[in-house]
C-alpha cells in the first residue's frame, strides 16, 4: 500500500481487529480517529457512522468500521456515504474476511491485507467412527457457538474427515459442507448447521 493510498478510504482484511484498529490510530496521528469496533456491525452502528461522518470537520478525520461480522442492511446503510463522503471525511473497513462485505461494498473501496493469521481448530473426534453420543456432546460443547465460530468448526470437521481420518466424503457430505456456509450467511442457527453436518458421519456409519 503506497502512502497516498494508505491515506484515503479502504477495506483492510485482518483476522486481529482490535490490533488493526490500534495500528492505524498511531499511524493515522496527527489525524482525528473515530473508531466503531463491535462483534458484529448492526444497522444501529452503521446509522452512527453516518452520523459521525456528517459533523463539519476542517481537517482529515478517519471513521475505523471494525467487525467479525457486517449484516446486509447495516452495510446497505452505509452506501452512499461510502460512495460520496462528506468532506474531509475518509473511512476505513476492518473485516476478517472480503466475503464478509457486500459486492457493492468492496466495489466502491479498495482492499489491502492486514494481519491474518489463520490456524486450522483441532478436532478430536474420529469421524470414521463417530457415535451418536459423540455428536450429542459435541453440540452440546459448541451450543453457544456465533456464526464465525460455526464457520471455523465446520472447516475443522472438514480438514478432521478428509486429511486426518482420509475419508472420501459420500455426495450428500460434499453438499452439506457447500450448503452450511450459505445457511450461516443466511443466519441460520449454528447449532443446527453444525448438527446437519456432524451427523451426516454418525448416519453414514449406522448405515454400513
Amino acid at each position: 500500500m503506497s502512502a497516498h493510498d494508505f491515506k484515503k478510504s479502504h477495506i483492510v482484511i485482518s483476522t486481529n481487529i482490535e490490533a488493526e484498529f490500534e495500528r492505524l490510530k498511531e499511524e493515522l496521528k496527527p489525524s482525528r480517529v473515530v473508531g466503531f469496533i463491535e462483534d458484529e456491525f448492526k444497522i444501529e452502528h452503521a446509522k452512527a457512522v453516518v452520523a459521525e461522518s456528517y459533523i463539519s470537520e476542517s481537517q482529515i478525520k478517519y471513521i475505523i468500521l471494525g467487525a467479525n461480522n457486517f449484516n446486509s442492511i447495516s452495510q446497505n446503510s452505509l452506501l452512499k456515504a461510502l460512495e460520496e463522503p462528506p468532506r474531509n471525511i475518509e473511512f476505513i473497513i476492518i473485516s476478517p474476511t472480503k466475503s464478509n462485505l457486500l459486492p457493492t461494498v468492496r466495489s466502491r473501496l479498495p482492499i489491502f491485507k492486514g494481519e491474518t493469521v489463520h490456524t486450522t481448530q483441532e478436532i478430536s473426534l474420529n469421524l470414521s467412527k463417530i457415535n451418536y453420543a459423540e455428536v450429542f456432546e459435541f453440540l452440546k460443547t459448541n451450543a453457544r457457538a456465533k456464526k464465525n465460530e460455526a464457520k471455523d468448526l465446520i472447516e475443522a470437521l472438514y480438514h478432521r474427515a478428509t486429511v486426518i481420518d482420509k475419508l472420501i466424503l459420500t455426495t450428500s457430505q460434499l453438499e452439506n459442507f457447500d450448503k452450511a456456509y450459505r445457511l450461516l450467511e443466511l443466519n441460520s442457527r449454528p447449532q443446527s448447521v453444525l448438527a446437519m453436518i456432524i451427523m451426516s458421519f454418525a448416519g453414514e456409519k449406522s448405515a454400513n
